[in-house]
């Protein structure tokens, strides 16, 4: 199957602002998506404990920045995001934060310039899945490596896959019966229809693995249930 193209997916994010903007709508068919947003955001805390400077990659409407500032204030924060609508969102809901600065950046962050050994936390929710192939993962790990300032660390929430087939089928087929069980045999079918055609998700073992070929010093598996994990990396 032909992948969604990055306007494609642009396009679905602009027209879908308000149900992103609320965990318990947004991200029903994300499971344990409250628990990972805790966990990530608490284990840059502890990993990091003075971060001045924040990175919100695929930002969306802000949930994971929210959660950052409320576990470390008075951060700088700057927030990535193809959709512009989400940007504006985001920026909105940030306003009345203890955000020290909020900067929005429309765009790919394979493609968007931001200054090397900046950053003390990266999050990246449900965002790096729309990486394609090995080149592309590699390239984009890197670049985040080189984002971050010495002792900072990538957090990642995801959609992920499993490295034996056999094992992965069983677990997608397990998903699906939760995505039933929410909303029918017709919710099932529409969602995992639009990963297959927008997402392109690896598994933890692969990223883990590829975070270390880049330079990561350590790596860190905070939760994983079924085709969902968060995780994490020390530069």
């Amino acid at each position: 199957m032909e992948k969604s193209t990055v306007q494609e997916i642009k396009e679905r994010f602009d027209n879908d602002v308000e149900r992103f903007s609320n965990l318990d709508t947004g991200q029903v068919s994300t499971i344990d998506a409250a628990i990972s947003l805790e966990l990530i955001t608490e284990a840059a805390k502890r990993i990091v404990p003075k971060a001045k400077h924040l990175l919100d990659i695929g930002c969306g409407a802000g949930n994971y920045t929210l959660k950052m500032l409320s576990k470390i204030p008075d951060m700088h924060c700057t927030l990535n995001d193809l959709s512009e609508p989400m940007l504006i969102k985001a920026k909105e809901r940030l306003a009345k934060t203890s955000a020290k600065s909020v900067t929005t950046i429309q765009g790919d962050i394979r493609e968007i310039p931001l200054e090397e050994n900046s950053f003390c936390v990266i999050v990246a929710g449900a965002v790096l899945h729309h990486l394609r192939d090995d080149n592309d993962w590699e390239t984009t790990f890197t670049k985040l490596y080189k984002l971050l300032k010495p002792g900072g660390c990538l957090m990642i929430s995801d959609l992920v896959t499993q490295e034996l087939e056999t094992v992965n089928e069983y677990t997608w087929q397990r998903y699906g019966d939760y995505l039933e069980q929410v909303d029918g045999k017709a919710y099932r079918e529409k969602v995992l229809a639009y990963i297959a055609k927008e997402d392109s998700p690896r598994p933890i073992t692969y990223q883990l693995d590829l975070m270390k070929k880049v330079g990561f010093s350590k790596v860190e598996i905070l939760h994983k249930n079924m085709c969902f994990g968060a995780f994490g990396g020390i530069k």
